[in-house]
């Protein structure tokens, strides 16, 4: 396995950094691995360089390894703003955030929903950007982000019992130490640009909008233009340029004909089945545990495997 300098072997848990329990999950985000982080800990090895999460959604695995070193990015460019927003404005954040809260209503929701519909999120300083979609998340159905092909967040409201939370300012205060302490880069683009500077002994987590199981299940909207076939295996070929490159690969998709089929390469990949209850369809006798793989390069994975 070649080496180089930027991919040297650490621990990924530094003795400087003291890890906090509060930095955690701000959004609520569809496939969000907060309940398989358990499993998930399994694949991780036992050291590593740089932390890559090209898909970093709600980050439920990044702030549970809480790296000392790691580029996280996505597609979707409000998501990675509210992390921009949460490093270097997080009390601007829970005031904006507070004022929503205390506003909320259906007539409101829409109001603030309607925003991208015109030039109104250009006339938003970041930090508004950032209130606006935690808000819309923490109120729409099912916690759902979902848009259509213009880039338009089409998510109806969800009526409550009582008004919701719509940020703890703990835990937004403790992810904004965490991206402050160590080294994060945040980016918004291309999952393929994320991982250019991959090296040696760095370990890259693929969690992307998944294969779908059904005709019926066929949600990938989390920005506009989807991740279909031509993607998933685009990815596939990028999981085999990293391997040669000597990084430590995962890899979370469905349990699908093509995703086995794209990972059959057993001397090259291990495949691990795993249960998840997803809650993400408008049909209540629809949501249930589902199917899931893990995917991982040839690397030693952690003794929790074992036991």
């Amino acid at each position: 396995m070649r080496r180089s300098g930027a991919g040297k072997r650490v621990p990924h848990q530094p003795s400087l950094f003291k890890r906090s329990d509060l930095a955690r999950p701000f959004l609520k985000w569809a496939g969000g691995k907060g309940q398989l982080l358990r499993e998930i800990r399994k694949y991780v090895p036992r050291e590593f360089g740089t932390y890559f999460e090209p898909f970093v959604g709600a980050g439920a695995v990044l702030f549970d390894l809480q790296p000392p070193r790691a580029v996280i990015n996505d597609a979707n460019e409000e998501l990675i703003n509210c992390y921009r927003v949460i490093k270097s404005d997080p009390e601007e954040l829970v005031r904006l955030a507070a004022e929503h809260e205390r506003n909320d209503s259906e007539n409101y929701f829409y109001k603030i929903r309607s925003l991208d519909r015109d030039p109104g999120l250009r006339t938003l300083t970041p930090a508004e950007r950032a209130a606006r979609v935690i808000y819309l998340n923490k109120t729409c159905f099912n916690g759902l982000y979902r848009v259509n092909a213009s880039g338009r967040f089409n998510v109806p409201y969800r009526k409550h019992a009582k008004p919701p939370q719509i940020v703890d300012p703990e835990v937004i205060r403790a992810v904004s130490r965490y991206l402050n302490e160590v080294s994060v880069e945040i980016r918004s683009g291309d999952f393929k640009d994320a991982v250019a500077k991959a090296a040696a002994g760095d370990f890259v987590y693929f969690d992307p909008p998944y294969v779908p199981a059904s005709k019926s299940a066929s949600f990938t909207a989390y920005a506009p233009g989807g991740f279909g076939e031509e993607s998933q295996r685009a990815l596939k070929k990028l999981c085999d340029d990293l391997t040669e490159r000597g990084c430590r690969v995962l890899v979370s998709n469905s349990d699908t004909g093509l995703v086995r089929e794209l990972f059959r390469n057993r001397r090259r990949y291990a495949v691990r089945e795993v249960r998840a209850r997803r809650n993400i369809n408008s049909k209540g006798a629809r949501r249930g545990e589902v199917g899931e793989l893990l995917i991982f390069n040839n690397y030693d994975v952690t003794q929790a495997e074992q036991e």
